[in-house]
């Protein structure tokens, strides 16, 4: 065998072993009960739907400002013979471009979001309070069909 040969020879059994761990690691993160590694998390959101509410800023004690509205979405039919099901979502802006995004959306106009579930907590008169919401990290406006 030609020291060329064995250079490509060489090279396809590396190419072999890469594509060998990396197809292992696949089977660990797709199915993490037989892997001691944990699997990768993602919280990512999607959301079409239409803005229920008036866009409004809130100035937080800390001095940061927000912008929160409402999302009506559409549910997916589980139960035969129930009318259509929505559910109404908290809708969060805290970066610049998404708070300027979100101002300049109106009541009842369709968007598209993307972002993250996120789970705020606050001292209240009463105690710690949370609630979830939707934080948009982008926010665009749907175009009505003709």
């Amino acid at each position: 065998m030609s020291p060329l040969e064995k250079s490509s020879e060489l090279e396809k059994k590396s190419k072999l072993a890469k594509n060998s761990e990396l197809a292992k690691k696949s089977r660990k993160l797709t199915n993490p009960e037989q892997s001691d590694e944990l699997p990768q998390a993602i919280n990512e959101v999607r959301l079409i739907g239409r803005i229920s509410s008036e866009p409004v800023t809130k100035i937080l004690p800390s001095g940061d400002q927000v912008v929160e509205f409402r999302l009506v979405v559409g549910r997916l039919p589980f139960r035969e013979g129930n009318g259509p099901q929505i559910d109404t979502l908290d809708i969060a802006a805290w970066s610049a471009k998404a708070r300027r995004s979100a101002l300049s959306q109106k009541c009842n106009t369709w968007v598209e979001i993307h972002g993250a579930v996120r789970r705020r907590f606050w001292q209240a008169p009463t105690g710690l309070a949370s609630r979830w919401q939707v934080e948009a990290t982008e926010i665009k406006r749907i175009k009505a069909s003709s």
